[in-house]
């Protein structure tokens, strides 16, 4: 058996775990299962301990590596798993020298750790990854890390402080996807408009993707993944504006739309702040659709806070909710506040998805009628433009088709692909 990855959580896991298996394979690793984990919620530690288990289970002399966000926050609750063989911090899984020390099978659970202080890292290097397995969309990562200390948040002390890859180097690896074939790239990071403070010049988020745009003219397609829409700059908006190739969808991580949990959540802005981008994007690109993340149930949330967020996503037209059932991380100031029950919690969330199956349905129904471009992906898959899910029935994967819109079943567009 080679080397595999098991990946939970964001997109940047995604990339990290190319990188990890090329790191691995350079190490000379084998027979080995590395889990990429998230320690977004209580929820995702939980499914990443089930999924080693199973992988134990179906692997019983298979080396496994768990490494990732909950690996760094949660080191000796993976060290002491029977079924774990090493734990490496996220810094150091994706470095080829630690997994050609890996410790020995049978080790105690002190031994098998292999975490150092993710704070302590300074910079991020850039990753050269060649190809992403099985996707037809790249993911490239700008930035690493978040400087902000949200209440819920735990992810700041599994992936430290923010820091911004090298200009150049995201230009070299976005040449270097767009000669292996990607026609898409996203712009991927913990906080990825937090881009390029800690860099000579300090420049933006908006200025890279200008730049990159003009030096890699092969690239038909530019997205970003999650971002806060309160570091928005003026080069975004002008790409918003006046470039075709820069896509027509934002991810926008709000969190909520109730200003006193926002404060309480320490999020930097208010509901009225987001409504004004969201409303100042659709003025310069008509047609944007938006993702979002809420989390719903957050500690002291009332009735009147909850029904203030769903009448926030109906008022922002979000087209694609993210939605979190408040989980407390230990460590956080919000898993100090008094709780929510979590029956009710879980409802919340419940309620707060259907509003979303909603506006998601609304906004699919919008688009019968027009004329899209479609990236067609496995699985008889694809998405437009402004990022809607689209069934490809018989259309082969990393295509570029022009598509009449015909209905929606409440998840997917259907499509006529036949020439005008």
């Amino acid at each position: 058996m080679t080397v595999r990855t098991l990946t939970f959580g964001c997109r940047l896991n995604t990339y990290e775990s190319e990188v990890m298996l090329k790191a691995a394979t350079e190490a000379g690793l084998e027979d080995a299962i590395l889990v990429n984990t998230c320690a977004v919620t209580g929820e995702a530690v939980r499914q990443a301990r089930q999924a080693i288990r199973r992988a134990r289970r179906e692997n019983p002399s298979t080396r496994i590596v768990v490494t990732g966000c909950a690996a760094q926050t949660e080191k000796e609750t993976f060290a002491r798993m029977p079924e774990v063989d090493a734990v490496l911090g996220n810094a150091e899984k994706l470095e080829a020298r630690h997994y050609r020390d890996l410790p020995d099978f049978g080790v105690s659970a002190e031994e098998k750790l292999i975490v150092n202080d993710i704070m302590s890292v300074l910079d991020t290097a850039p990753q050269m990854v060649e190809s992403i397995d099985g996707h037809v969309r790249a993911f490239l990562q700008v930035q690493n890390g978040c400087d902000h200390r949200c209440t819920f948040c735990i992810i700041p002390y599994g992936r430290g402080n923010s820091r911004s890859v090298p200009m150049g180097a995201v230009i070299d690896q976005a040449r270097t996807l767009a000669e292996q074939g990607y026609r898409e790239v996203v712009l991927t990071g913990v906080d990825a408009t937090s881009y390029g403070a800690d860099l000579p010049g300090e420049p933006t988020l908006g200025l890279l993707a200008k730049t990159l745009l003009k030096q890699v003219p092969e690239i038909a397609r530019l997205r970003l993944s999650s971002i806060d829409s309160i570091e928005i700059d003026r080069h975004l908006l002008d790409l918003l504006a006046d470039e075709p190739r820069f896509m027509p969808h934002l991810h926008l991580s709000l969190q909520h739309g109730d200003d006193l949990i926002l404060k309480r959540m320490k999020r930097r802005h208010l509901s009225a702040d987001a409504l004004a981008f969201i409303a100042r994007a659709r003025e310069l690109r008509p047609g944007i659709a938006f993702g979002a993340d809420f989390i719903a149930g957050f500690p002291t949330e009332t009735e009147t806070h909850f029904d203030n967020l769903v009448r926030f996503a109906e008022e922002a037209d979000i087209a694609q909710l993210h939605v979190f059932p408040y989980s407390p991380r230990p460590g956080t100031p919000a898993a100090r506040m008094p709780q929510l029950d979590r029956a009710l919690v879980k409802e919340r969330a419940r309620l707060l998805r259907e509003t979303g199956a909603r506006l998601k349905a609304r906004h699919l129904a919008d688009m019968i009628g027009k004329r899209e471009t479609v990236l067609t992906e496995r699985g008889e898959n694809g998405h437009t433009e402004n990022f809607a899910p689209v069934a490809t029935p018989g259309l082969e994967p990393g295509r570029f088709v022009t598509a009449r819109i015909t209905g929606h079943d409440g998840k997917r567009l259907m499509a006529d692909f036949s020439p005008a």
